[in-house]
């Protein structure tokens, strides 16, 4: 059953129920989202909020994606970069095949700086660019790390498998984003890092996470928990630990768990005191401000929706803040504003976060799902809000 990407989401629900042969009913009791909501979803008069989608696709027994249309091909196409794609995957398939002797690397300390470069570009969101440099990068500290099996340079391959996870979980394909986590423990392993290692597992969670498979993702969160006990205590090792307890509330959250998620956000939050700022430790943003914006993201899970809002308004986002965390975060403010009526104010979010983060923004199934829901209240929405869908390909 491919997704069907012309349609928006509750008609490509509608299409694997009658695949599956359930009423609305059925698939309502199957669920446990309301009848009420789930004919309104289906008619895309109430956009999915991403628990919805979650919980469909566990009746259906279907991947989240296949409900939400990911990977959104014609729009990869016209962005050239769907041709970026395979080059990754190939690149990720030979990690166990030895030096590769058409391959010359450059000094470790250049492919490091190149890394570093990279992991900065995806948080600026320069996806297209990272996409196009990185399967080299692969190449060579692949045959460098076979060449010299030495712990820093296994980090360095850890590293690059890291970025093959962003970029290929930004742009919506799942399947190679838990590839290129395989291929980051199997290189951790080998570095004998267990920061590293438990930075795997928070990223793990995290893809189970947009997978609604809520129960193993809290089970990677306390592995993940138990590997940073290996590693020496300091900053680095704090930072990596407050994100998983970030990582776990959200994951709490979305299972509608508050008591759960408010004590691991209380946890990050004394974290953070601690650390201050650490924006760029492995690339997290961890830091004060993160636990600030994770807060309204969990509200937001919750269905806090006014409380979301109001919380939002708390957050101080300091100069230079990484821009693809600050997009991701003006999405979930929109979705919260959304469902509290400020139709006007959720669609300058989305424009923020588009002028933050276009590539990102794009192919970010929360906001085409609020399009989706500030369509409905078209009425009242600036002319610019149909040139919005039509570059979402809406």
């Amino acid at each position: 059953m491919p997704p069907h990407t012309d349609e928006h989401t509750g008609a490509r629900i509608a299409h694997v129920r009658k695949v599956r042969r359930l009423t609305q009913r059925e698939l309502a009791d199957l669920s446990h989202i309301s009848y009420s909501t789930l004919t309104k979803v289906e008619q895309g008069v109430l956009p999915a909020s991403p628990s919805v989608i979650g919980a469909l696709a566990r009746a259906l027994s279907v991947p989240v994606t296949e409900l939400t249309g990911q990977p959104y091909l014609e729009e990869l196409r016209q962005d050239q970069l769907d041709g970026l794609i395979n080059p990754i995957r190939e690149a990720l398939n030979i990690y166990d095949l030895g030096p590769d002797p058409d391959v010359t690397p450059r000094p470790v300390e250049e492919l490091e700086a190149h890394a570093e470069k990279l992991c900065a570009m995806v948080r600026a969101t320069n996806i297209k660019q990272v996409a196009a440099d990185l399967p080299s990068l692969i190449h060579e500290a692949t045959t460098t790390a076979h060449t010299d099996p030495a712990d820093r340079n296994w980090r360095l391959l850890a590293s690059t498998y890291r970025t093959a996870y962003d970029v290929t979980t930004k742009l919506g394909f799942p399947d190679l984003c838990t590839v290129a986590l395989d291929r980051m423990d199997w290189a951790a392993q080998r570095a004998s890092d267990a920061v590293l290692g438990g930075m795997r597992q928070y990223l793990r969670a995290l893809a189970h996470l947009r997978a609604s498979d809520y129960r193993t993702g809290k089970r990677l969160v306390r592995l993940g928990m138990a590997t940073l006990e290996q590693a020496e205590p300091g900053l680095v090792t704090d930072a990596v630990t407050g994100q998983l307890h970030l990582g776990a509330a959200v994951l709490a959250g979305r299972d509608k768990d508050k008591d759960t998620a408010e004590g691991h956000l209380s946890e990050a939050e004394r974290i953070a005191e601690r650390t201050g700022p650490a924006e760029k430790v492995h690339w997290l943003s961890f830091g004060p401000t993160n636990v600030g914006v994770h807060r309204v993201s969990v509200l937001a899970e919750l269905d806090l929706y006014p409380e979301a809002v109001h919380s939002a308004q708390e957050v101080t986002i300091p100069d230079g803040w990484p821009p693809s965390r600050l997009a991701h975060h003006h999405a979930e403010v929109a979705r919260a504003q959304m469902w509290t009526g400020r139709t006007e104010a959720a669609f300058k979010s989305l424009l923020k976060a588009r002028k933050l983060a276009p590539q990102q923004t794009r192919y970010h199934p929360t906001v085409r799902e609020t399009y989706a829901g500030l369509e409905a209240a078209r009425r009242r929405m600036p002319e610019t809000f149909s040139n919005y869908g039509a570059w979402l390909g809406m």
